[in-house]
């Protein structure tokens, strides 16, 4: 190889291939090395082209990281310059994100990495009704098309959309009260770690009064409400015992009734009692399908399913079929979740890992409302949550082991 040939070799940039970042369910890698904007745009365009079929426009929104901003506004780019609309929801939690992609029945992007450590981030893609996008179901091709982008330079241009911004918070906060109402309940004094993740803006909106609702008799007591994506206090993984230790001690210290931990993009809801003892993820799934069995039967369903994860403890089953519902037993993962929950007609869906899917949500996962359930059933009796939760912690757990 001649010098004049090596040096231009080395010169070329790099190819950035997107095989490690675009994963089974979601897009998610590190920022700079794997996603920067130059992907993110080149996402969005490729997004595009494969919801443009379905719908005009498309809901964008992001998480508390420093660099989901950036990253959005270039997904959004891309969008546009394929044509479609682009309503900017701009910092909402996934589940607030999935509630845009419902109500506006249109095509979203969630730029969040979950519970990764801030030097992460990544893309949640849903289309219209928040239905799930997997490899298999067109996340693939959202791939391929947005590297063949970037090969060609990444240069996106076309017919621009109208990109508009659009505050979903309160439409969020008040949909979820309207499936569960605390108004009457006795008061509660709940203890809500948000890690400095997405539930510091949630929580208030929808236990509190900063979305412009009626105020709840419900007691918030704050624990690093702060949005701050580069987690100073611990990571925003409850799944994880160290980072439910800050609750678990506050709990008791405050004299709260519940604790609830979030993660990152406060999709998922880790419960502790009075005692600082964390209720499993299991024994929620038991008590809110117990619930959501009862509230289906009053709207008239007669025939009741409810789906669970092949890893939840074997008395979700038992619960359910004690109640005369039947249990949709499927494999981890919410894609599978939520595509088994529509095919059943499913009223509800838990995993073990704290995800907890409602019909009434479009299938999706909210960890908000599966709490609001948790502080609905406590605020109905006069009995701690330890007892109340009882029935449902049958058996011993082995915990996740990877």
């Amino acid at each position: 190889m001649s010098t004049e040939s090596a040096t231009a070799t080395n010169d070329a940039p790099a190819r950035r291939d997107l095989t490690a970042l675009v994963k089974a369910y979601d897009i998610r890698g590190l920022v700079g090395e794997q996603l920067d904007a130059d992907v993110a745009r080149a996402l969005g365009a490729a997004f595009a082209e494969e919801v443009a079929g379905e719908a005009g426009r498309v809901v964008v929104g992001h998480d508390m990281r420093p660099s989901s901003p950036e990253l959005a506004a270039a997904f959004a780019d891309g969008a546009a310059a394929r044509g479609l609309d682009v309503v900017l929801a701009g910092l909402c939690s996934t589940d607030g994100l999935y509630y845009g992609s419902g109500a506006l029945d249109a095509p979203g992007a969630m730029f969040t990495a979950s519970h990764n450590p801030a030097a992460w981030n990544g893309i949640k893609l849903c289309r219209a009704g928040a239905r799930p996008i997997s490899l298999d179901t067109g996340l693939a091709r959202i791939r391929d098309r947005a590297q063949d982008l970037l090969d060609a330079g990444g240069t996106v241009e076309g017919a621009k959309g109208d990109v508009t911004e659009q505050d979903l918070l309160a439409g969020y906060a008040g949909y979820l009260r309207d499936l569960v109402d605390l108004s009457g309940v006795r008061p509660l004094r709940v203890v809500v770690d948000a890690g400095n993740g997405m539930a510091g803006l949630t929580t208030p909106a929808v236990l509190g009064t900063t979305a412009g609702l009626p105020a709840l008799p419900i007691e918030v007591v704050p624990l690093y409400f702060e949005l701050d994506g580069t987690f100073p206090n611990h990571e925003a993984n409850p799944l994880e015992p160290a980072n439910l230790r800050d609750l678990q001690a506050a709990v008791v210290r405050e004299r709260g009734d519940v604790g609830l931990a979030f993660d990152g993009d406060a999709d998922r809801c880790f419960v502790v009692d009075a005692d600082g003892e964390p209720v499993s993820p299991s024994a929620v799934t038991g008590l809110v399908a117990v619930r959501e069995i009862l509230r289906a039967r009053e709207g008239g369903d007669t025939e009741v399913s409810i789906v669970h994860n092949v890893i939840s403890s074997a008395a979700v089953r038992e619960i359910v079929v004690e109640h005369d519902a039947t249990p949709v037993r499927t494999r981890v993962g919410h894609s599978f979740i939520k595509g088994e929950m529509a095919r059943a007609g499913a009223v509800f869906g838990g995993e073990h890992s704290a995800h907890y899917y409602f019909r009434d949500f479009w299938y999706a996962d909210t960890g908000m409302l599966a709490a609001m359930h948790v502080l609905a059933a406590r605020g109905e009796v006069d009995q701690p949550l330890s007892a109340l939760v009882a029935d449902y912690e049958r058996y011993v757990a082995s915990g996740e082991i990877n």
